[in-house]
């Protein structure tokens, strides 16, 4: 039988979501603790692969299993036996159909930002601090380049393995929260490092050292030497990812983080 599972994770202390030998992963917790519940080995598939340091609220994963479980049991035992820092929020029996990665139809990540000259206390592991004045809606102007499907060369990271760049985004919102600045972006799909790199080179435009014109100019590049720098890991997040509704996946009422909607 197939196995849905949302998963929630605070990324900050794993070499990101994938399973590695010689570093803990998100994958790596998660298997190991299914397995136990499971009583058998367990592999997983995710709808996404976040990078080292990067969270998600809104992880979809899949497994095959032979041995009958309820949800609830998929749910509450497996928390039981994972670190405080990943849990399962919900699980559901799909059909074989079903393919976390493959039948997803757009991915969304949130990027928030502290612009502050302080760092945070409590939220130290859920932003990224940036100093000094940086213009929300200068980087809302500039991003509204990127909607629809191109070539994203240009903030694709250099070990993306991928043999098209082209993705369609769906939307890329940036708005100022008080003291807090939140990229908003959905897309079908997201090469390596391609949230943090947008991000990066629309923060040169929010400083004021480049503007909406110089955005454009390198996204038709398709050059990556040619943007700005890759913005830092904490305060991204994966917050959901769109099914068909034929599947009928549970939803949560708060996407998250933090505040928002």
């Amino acid at each position: 039988m197939r196995i849905a599972l949302g998963i929630e994770y605070e990324g900050r202390g794993y070499a990101g979501f994938q399973r590695q030998n010689d570093h803990k992963s998100v994958q790596g917790e998660l298997e190991q603790a299914l397995s136990q519940i499971a009583a058998e080995k367990v592999e997983l598939c995710c709808a996404g692969r976040t990078d080292a340091g990067v969270s998600a609220t809104g992880q979809v994963v899949h497994f095959d299993v032979t041995h009958e479980r309820s949800d609830k049991s998929w749910v509450l035992g497996t928390n039981t036996k994972l670190p405080p820092d990943i849990a399962v929020t919900w699980a559901k029996h799909v059909p074989d159909s079903f393919h976390a990665r493959f039948s997803a139809r757009a991915r969304r990540y949130r990027y928030i930002l502290q612009n502050t000259l302080n760092r945070p206390g409590v939220l130290s592991k859920g932003v990224s601090v940036y100093h000094g004045a940086y213009d929300a809606a200068a980087m809302q102007q500039a991003a509204q380049l990127l909607l629809g499907e191109h070539d994203f060369s240009s903030f694709c990271g250099a070990d993306d393995e991928s043999r098209s760049k082209n993705r369609c985004v769906h939307y890329l919102d940036v708005s100022r929260h008080g003291a807090f600045i939140v990229f908003d972006i959905a897309a079908n799909a997201f090469l390596n490092h391609m949230v943090r790199n947008i991000v990066g080179s629309l923060l040169m435009v929010g400083n004021g050292s480049r503007d909406a014109t110089w955005f454009g100019e390198v996204f038709a590049k398709h050059d990556r030497n040619a943007a700005g720098p890759t913005a830092k890991p904490g305060g991204l997040y994966l917050v959901d990812v769109t099914y068909s509704s034929e599947f009928a996946l549970p939803r949560r009422e708060c996407l998250g983080p933090l505040w928002l909607e």
